[in-house]
């Protein structure tokens, strides 16, 4: 029995960070639409638009925050440092 873990292929790797944006998706709109129809009933009467501006801001959010983690890139104060350079530094 070794004890060393398994690699884990690149499929599995991005099939796992689609089930967290689609789960964070779920969350942050639900929370969104709930604070929407809170808002609604409290503050506006029964209107249906801060249903809708609740449920699209909790699924920009979400969206952000899959576009980060499929582009690590993306995220401010990283900088991609080309090969050339690395190769250059390490020298």
């Amino acid at each position: 029995m070794s004890s060393t873990p398994k690699p884990t292929s690149s499929e599995n790797i991005v099939a796992q960070k689609f089930d967290r944006c689609l789960a964070d998706l779920i969350v942050k709109s639900g929370v969104g639409f709930s604070a929407g129809v809170i808002a609604s009933v409290i503050l506006f009467r029964r209107r249906a638009w801060p249903v809708a501006l609740g449920t699209g801001f909790g699924a920009g959010a979400a969206y952000a925050d899959c576009d980060r983690s499929f582009n690590p890139a993306r995220i401010p104060g990283t900088r991609v440092i080309p090969a050339t350079e690395a190769k250059k530094d390490s020298a």
